[in-house]
């Protein structure tokens, strides 16, 4: 695509100088110079009623800046366009899937520089609230500022961050709140804006975008199991058991939504083979001596006859191992499973429905 804008302008635009000349001057025009030339160029009606949006100050300072403009260079003008048409398609594609998903589409649309500077645009423009400045908190000082806090502001904060970090601090809790945060954040459907602007007294933040429409949806199972998939073993087993005598309708929920290592026999033996090609043998074999044989099996019919009995051979001679280094194991290959199925090189199919894929 960037090689296809290239020769846009060269095919229309045969004088180099000219060319060359108008790129100068875009290269200096500033983001208000750049907004007032889109102004310009979508004309008065079209201009009014953005006008209407904006407060008085960004009319202010945008008005005297189109006044300021008198001629401008055509080649200016289309590329002031065309980069005001890449962050509108940009800033679609970040409502559709987020920032992720926008940077692949655009690295396929317009290479890997012109994407990581249009999503570096975006990410500045968009402001940040109080729980999105809590992902940028070590974790350690976070458990410490939420230790005391009552479980439905803990949940309620876990259910707002990252879920890697979310889990690291759901492990450090205490065993039984634990329990009681997890159940929160699975029970959890919406929360009113004025709840949240309170909770963000205590962060010391003032939370900005939340505060249209009536309730915000937060938490959920969904979002506990997610959360889950990230604790470590002993948080997991403290957390499902307990649930699992507590309220066992909950804790069966949670499962259905969790992978854990036994369920990749879910899938295809192409994927085990894209799997095997990230993991460490190592940790294989010590994830294998707590396996089913069913599982066993299914990882060594996809790989070559001699790495097999290499792997059952070590299995034979490690003699008894803690069940503890087994899990750790187990986790670091689930780990592995979910980032090749988020990055679409894998599927988990079979839970969740006839039809449908988890993860």
């Amino acid at each position: 695509m960037a090689k296809e804008k290239k020769t846009f302008f060269k095919s229309r635009y045969k004088d180099s100088e000219a060319l060359n000349k108008a790129k100068e001057i875009y290269n200096s025009l500033t983001g208000v110079q750049k907004a007032a030339i889109v102004l310009i160029s979508l004309g008065a009606k079209s201009s009014a009623k953005i006008f209407a949006k904006l407060t008085e100050e960004e009319i202010e300072v945008l008005s005297t800046e189109v006044a300021k403009l008198q001629n401008v260079d055509p080649i200016v003008k289309d590329m002031v366009l065309e980069e005001f048409n890449e962050i509108l398609m940009a800033q679609r594609f970040v409502a559709q899937g987020g920032l992720s998903f926008a940077e692949k589409v655009l690295m396929d649309a317009l290479g890997p520089d012109k994407a990581k500077e249009l999503i570096e645009k975006i990410k500045s423009s968009i402001q940040k609230t109080g729980f999105d400045l809590l992902n940028e908190v070590d974790t350690a000082q976070l458990v410490n500022l939420l230790q005391n806090e009552h479980p439905q502001t803990i949940a309620l904060l876990l259910a707002y961050l990252d879920t890697q970090k979310a889990a690291q601090i759901l492990s450090a809790l205490p065993p039984e709140m634990q329990v009681d945060v997890a159940v929160r954040i699975a029970t959890m459907k919406s929360i009113s804006p004025d709840i949240l602007k309170r909770l963000d007294e205590i962060l010391a933040h003032q939370i900005r975008g939340l505060a249209g429409g009536t309730t915000t949806e937060v938490g959920g199972i969904k979002s506990i199991a997610e959360i889950m998939n990230m604790v470590d073993m002993a948080t997991e087993k403290n957390i499902l058991g307990t649930l699992e005598k507590d309220n066992p309708e909950l804790a069966t929920a949670i499962k259905n939504l969790m992978f854990v290592f036994e369920d990749i026999l879910l899938i295809d033996d192409r994927g085990i083979q894209r799997i095997l090609k990230e993991i460490d043998t190592k940790d294989l074999t010590l994830a294998l001596k707590g396996a089913s044989d069913e599982l066993k099996e299914k990882f060594f019919k996809n790989m070559s006859s001699r790495a097999a009995e290499m792997i059952k051979e070590e299995m034979e001679y490690m003699g008894p191992v803690r069940v503890k280094d087994v899990e750790a194991a187990q986790q670091k290959i689930v780990e592995v499973v979910r980032r090749l199925e988020e990055e679409g090189e894998i599927v988990i199919a079979g839970r969740g429905g006839e039809n449908e894929l988890i993860m």
